[in-house]
């Protein structure tokens, strides 16, 4: 029988860190993109003021991307809670790249796995690690060996999927800093290339990263458990409001098929109603419901 031979302790500690661990790459990304945002971004507003029509750019990226993550990575291609007609599971691979979170392909491993082996020690993002551990050290830090993609078979048979997986960072660039670069240079030049470059670029890609790690860190620490008490996920209000609707995690981890997330009419839930509309011009179909008694009994356990 063979089994997986971890890493052994490291031993270059600095700081209480595994300096001889570090994901170099994606950490210098993440860091540097970070560094970038705090420090350029306000001094190009300082010298060239507030623009609006920057401000306009860096939401419908913010938009396209984030929503291509939980649309299309999150309850599409990781969870198959719906299907799409092809134009949507394009335009979701192209600007889900632009988010930089990887391929379509880890991106989904990484998620099943999560919910397999949830608050357990292959839960890629383990809450019980802590909550730095959860939102990003997971990603700077390689405490593990990488995983084979051996859960997405599915995904694998997919033809566009895997161009994707092949040109991910690709067509990560060309979305997320030179579409808006050019947009922003029609509209002023190259002080407008410069300011959509860094705002609806560079900012807009660590604040949606950030929305999406706060799905691995925040929703498994702050809110309710309303379905079930058996993992940490849970709902929050507050946090679907950053995370286009994935905060109302406790349901989603009991009724991971579910298409929706905030099963409430009344929750902000952006997804699930953007789902619901392509459902009603043709583009969805086989929208995945968990049925209402099904969820009034899973209520009704977790408050016993």
């Amino acid at each position: 029988m063979l089994t997986e031979t971890l890493p052994a302790p490291s031993k270059r500690l600095l700081l209480r860190l595994p300096f001889d661990r570090i994901n170099w790459i994606t950490s210098s990304f993440l860091i540097g993109t970070l560094a970038l945002a705090l420090t350029a971004v306000p001094v190009y507003l300082y010298h060239f003021g507030f623009d609006w029509f920057q401000v306009a750019l860096f939401w419908v990226m913010f938009a396209a991307c984030g929503f291509s993550i939980s649309i299309g990575y999150h309850r599409l291609f990781s969870h198959l809670a719906f299907q799409v007609r092809w134009p949507i599971r394009l335009l979701t691979l192209v600007f889900g790249a632009g988010a930089f979170e990887n391929s379509v392909l880890t991106w989904a491993s990484e998620h099943r796995r999560h919910h397999k082996y949830v608050d357990d020690d292959d839960d890629p993002y383990c809450i019980s690690k802590g909550f730095f551990h959860a939102h990003v050290g997971w990603l700077l830090f390689k405490l593990h060996p990488g995983h084979p993609l051996d859960n997405v078979g599915d995904l694998q048979r997919d033809k566009l999927i895997c161009w994707q997986h092949r040109h991910v960072q690709s067509i990560a660039v060309v979305v997320s800093f030179l579409l808006p670069t050019m947009i922003g240079f029609l509209w002023n030049g190259w002080q407008g290339a410069l300011g959509a470059f860094l705002i609806a670029g560079v900012a807009r890609v660590v604040v949606l990263q950030h929305c999406t790690f706060l799905i691995n860190s925040a929703c498994h620490t702050i809110g309710r458990q309303p379905y079930s008490k058996k993992c940490s996920a849970r709902d929050s209000l507050f946090l679907a409001l950053f995370t286009f609707g994935e905060g109302y995690h406790n349901y989603h981890h009991e009724f991971q098929h579910d298409y929706r997330n905030g099963v409430k009419p009344w929750q902000f839930d952006p997804t699930k109603w953007i789902i619901w509309t392509f459902s009603k011009l043709g583009l969805a179909l086989n929208l995945r419901r968990v049925p209402a008694e099904k969820i009034k009994s899973a209520e009704e356990a977790a408050c016993e």
